[in-house]
């Protein structure tokens, strides 16, 4: 007798429907325990803490025990609703209208969770003795501070024999249609804070002040206009945006003593950390031996850049995505950060969900067939990665 396919419909509304705000569990991931543990699956639920943060819940859960080991990373705490007047719909009664499931989360990320997981039962329920292990981490501190989730749970994993051979994050990644982007890689993150001492005076006597502020401004405007390089066969050109110019000043008629700009680079393979920060200290230098000053900077690392280079693993789930999509995905290095920046250190790691037009949006939502045919697409890759030899 063949299985009836699981609709990841309304694992997704029951989903939306746990208010699982970050860093509150919310009861998303007792739900998806009970839902797994009931079908096989060997659960772990993961409470990681540390002084001056929020404890944060997660779940590990996995079938089998051998090679090869497929799981899918994703996440259930969502960012806030926002002002309630926006929303038609209650951003967590997960309400269908107009053939789209409203609300927090729908399409970042409980979607994708919901999908991914019908896409897995079913594969369960036909192939009970497929060779291999398939497993999901799933965290709830993606919108958070990231440190009590993702990252210690592959500690975990690593320390216990769980780590993958392979791994896909269910982030939204379509931009315009489902299947139109996978995400093979992220750009790395550094920011940071440069501030120049003067000495204070009166607006009508400067030659009795310091003047911080042409000086940081000189500099400024160095690293604004520079093009820090072109890019790559992978990577689009690095950016630098500069964040914020502060003086503390309220006065017209004093000079400050102090000047302070932030910065955020986001940069391709063509740098690293170590680069970047003797970039910014060489520029820096040249400032300074033309105007002079009392300088001091500090650098934030944040996400370092990575890629998964196409080979079978992405040229696998290009393939799947495109038979069921019939949308050939681009392969693209775009946007923020997300938790495959931890998932990279241990396996290869790629990002595929459906599009993300309205994620953290007020009237968050996800198209009805847009949520089954990204558990078709799922449930494709299933299939082929445990009938293929990566």
């Amino acid at each position: 007798m063949k299985n009836t396919p699981t609709d990841p419909v309304p694992l997704l509304q029951d989903l939306i429907r746990c208010r699982s705000v970050t860093p509150a569990e919310g009861g998303a991931l007792t739900y998806l325990e009970n839902l797994l543990s009931t079908n096989g699956f060997v659960c772990h639920r993961l409470i990681f803490r540390q002084e001056g943060t929020p404890d944060v819940e997660n779940l590990f859960a996995r079938i089998g025990s051998s090679a090869p080991h497929l799981c899918f990373a994703g996440h259930t705490d969502v960012v806030p609703e926002g002002l309630l007047d926006g929303w038609t719909h209650s951003p967590f009664a997960g309400e269908i209208a107009d053939g789209f499931v409203f609300g927090r989360g729908a399409c970042d990320m409980k979607g994708s969770v919901a999908a991914f997981t019908a896409a897995a039962l079913d594969f369960i329920r036909g192939s009970r003795k497929f060779r291999g292990s398939l497993s999901f981490l799933i965290t709830g501190d993606e919108e958070g501070p990231a440190i009590n989730g993702t990252v210690k749970v592959l500690r975990w994993m690593k320390e216990n024999g769980h780590i993958p051979d392979h791994c896909i994050v269910g982030e939204p990644s379509c931009l315009d249609t489902l299947g139109d982007t996978i995400k093979i890689g992220r750009r790395g993150s550094l920011s940071f804070v440069v501030t120049v001492e003067g000495r204070q005076g009166h607006a009508a006597y400067p030659h009795k002040a310091d003047n911080p502020i042409p000086k940081l401004a000189r500099f400024i405007d160095r690293i604004a206009a520079a093009r820090l390089d072109d890019g790559n066969g992978h990577f689009d050109p690095s950016t630098l945006a500069v964040t914020t110019f502060d003086v503390g000043n309220p006065a017209g008629n004093v000079i400050p003593s102090r000047a302070m700009a932030k910065f955020n680079i986001r940069f391709s393979t063509e740098h690293s950390f170590a680069s970047l920060r003797q970039w910014v200290d060489q520029e820096i230098a040249a400032v300074r031996k033309e105007l002079g000053g009392t300088w001091s900077v500090s650098a934030t690392e944040g996400a370092d850049v990575f890629i998964t280079e196409p080979g079978s693993f992405v040229g696998l789930v290009q393939d799947a995505v495109e038979r069921e999509t019939g949308v050939l995905p681009k392969l693209s290095t775009s946007g923020g950060t997300s938790d495959a920046r931890f998932v990279k250190d241990y396996c290869p790691v790629l990002e595929f969900g459906p599009t993300n037009a309205t994620i953290h949006q007020t009237n968050e939502r996800i198209g009805v067939e847009e949520l089954r045919a990204t558990q078709a697409v799922y449930g494709r890759i299933i299939a082929d990665y445990f009938s293929a030899e990566l």
